[in-house]
């Protein structure tokens, strides 16, 4: 039985990462400041005697025994992380130093949840993980952007200097339940928007690109990359399949039998206009790919929705 520190572990992610390592035999101890977690995320790993619970923000020193860290505390949606921009720099920064102090101390493996946006708007597609970014460093994304940058930097140093056993996802977009419904992420936006019968709100002209990627497949990828050996550099963890926005717009309208209309905002300030991520060194190295088609994805999340909002 593996002992892991999981950082966010009320968050949309954390809670199907809890789950998963608890399914898989491991104890777990969950930390969350509740800033964008949830404790119904967790609620049902509550009375689990392998699963323990502790209100902590990464941005003060924590000491535990463990075997494993998945650092994956942070707000991961532009409304969350744009609400307090310093405490979203802190928690990157200063979160980060935290758990990477700690597992410099008791010689734990670690994993950093980074992303996508390290890549900001991007000149290069699709982006393989020597591609360096193209990045707004004092635009309102900056404080997830380059915080998340600066994370990969610690991260990279500890392991060099410290010789700390790291492990580095950047994580494409990723839905699925769990979401929260004031995520502000493009298809929690459209789902809910169509189940309550409002307007789906596209950015521009909806021809910006994302790739989607189940929140089962990212978990899965998430594993196999803790227990992948030699891997201290970034791995892209996505779905190498690119949709435009509108194309994603029309198609929850259609899952859902939803007669919203269509209406177009300006695009936000930074927003990436392609985004794909290259997965081939993490086929070849972790045997990952995503499994999950787009509309089964989106089945099951509007499902959870549609319970969650009593609809």
């Amino acid at each position: 039985m593996n002992r892991v520190l999981v950082t966010g572990g009320a968050g949309f992610l954390g809670s199907h990462l809890s789950e998963a390592l608890l399914a898989a035999g491991d104890d777990v101890i969950c930390i969350d400041n509740f800033f964008s977690g949830h404790k119904d995320n967790i609620r049902g790993l509550l009375a689990l005697p392998f699963f323990e619970l502790l209100r902590h923000d990464v941005i003060h020193p924590l000491f535990v025994e463990v075997d494993r860290i998945y650092h994956l505390a942070c707000p991961a949606s532009p409304i969350h992380y744009q609400q307090n921009p310093i405490k979203t720099v802190k928690t990157n920064v200063m979160g980060t130093i935290n758990m990477l102090g700690l597992a410099k101390r008791i010689r734990s493996r670690i994993l950093l949840a980074s992303s996508s946006e390290v890549y900001g708007d991007a000149r290069v597609h699709p982006q393989p993980e020597s591609y360096w970014g193209h990045v707004n460093p004092i635009g309102v994304r900056s404080c997830y952007d380059e915080g998340k940058r600066v994370a990969e930097t610690l991260m990279m140093d500890y392991h060099r200097q410290n010789k700390v056993e790291s492990r580095i996802a950047r994580i494409f977009n990723t839905y699925g339940p769990r979401m929260a419904v004031d995520d502000g992420r493009v298809v929690s936006n459209f789902i809910v928007q169509a189940l309550r019968g409002e307007p789906l709100t596209v950015n521009g002209d909806g021809l910006q690109t994302r790739s989607f990627c189940y929140v089962s497949d990212m978990i899965d990828g998430l594993l196999r990359l803790m227990e992948a050996e030699d891997m201290s550099g970034p791995v892209n963890l996505g779905n190498p399949q690119e949709y435009p926005v509108l194309e994603l717009a029309e198609t929850v309208l259609r899952l859902t039998k939803s007669r919203s209309a269509v209406v177009h905002k300006p695009l936000p300030s930074d927003d990436p206009i392609r985004r794909r991520p290259d997965i081939g060194l993490a086929r070849a190295n972790l045997g990952w790919e995503p499994k999950v088609p787009l509309e089964e994805g989106l089945g099951l999340t509007i499902d959870y929705f549609r319970e969650k909002l009593g609809l």
